[in-house]
């Protein structure tokens, strides 16, 4: 399967992102996902989330189709792969855009929300909540 194929995981609407606790114990999230020019994926994600901290001690991951919820369409093969964080504001812009370039409006509407939030929280004298984004690169 490629990442970019019509069947591939990077035409999926929502995957189920699959990250390891020390304990081997898997945790699933649904993410928007995109395709990226250089072949791998990416999504953005809360800098202090759950899955960034799983992959602090382990690139390993799986990924599978899934529906917003992160019900997993069970014919779907699960896909392994390894994930990277990334924090600098030039890779976060670049995967932002690849995500609004495939979700389109519902993207663009998230990132607003996310702004104003952020905007809101500063005014309010909080700091806004650190953004990263992850970067998944297919297992051959």
């Amino acid at each position: 399967m490629t990442s970019t194929g019509p069947d591939g995981i990077a035409s999926s609407t929502y995957v189920s992102f699959t990250t390891f606790r020390r304990t081997g114990v898997p945790v699933a999230t649904p993410v928007w996902i995109a395709p990226l020019t250089d072949g791998r994926l990416g999504f953005t994600t809360g800098a202090t989330s759950g899955k960034v901290k799983r992959l602090r001690h382990t690139s390993r991951v799986t990924l599978q189709r899934c529906d917003m919820r992160g019900t997993v369409d069970e014919a779907a093969p699960v896909v392994e792969a390894t994930a990277q964080v990334h924090t600098d504001p030039d890779t976060i812009r670049v995967i932002e855009a690849a995500i609004k370039g495939k979700y389109g409006i519902q993207a663009q509407l998230l990132f607003a929300q996310m702004a104003v939030t952020a905007r809101v929280k500063r005014w309010l004298g909080k700091p806004p909540a650190p953004r990263a984004v992850v970067t998944v690169e297919l297992a051959d």
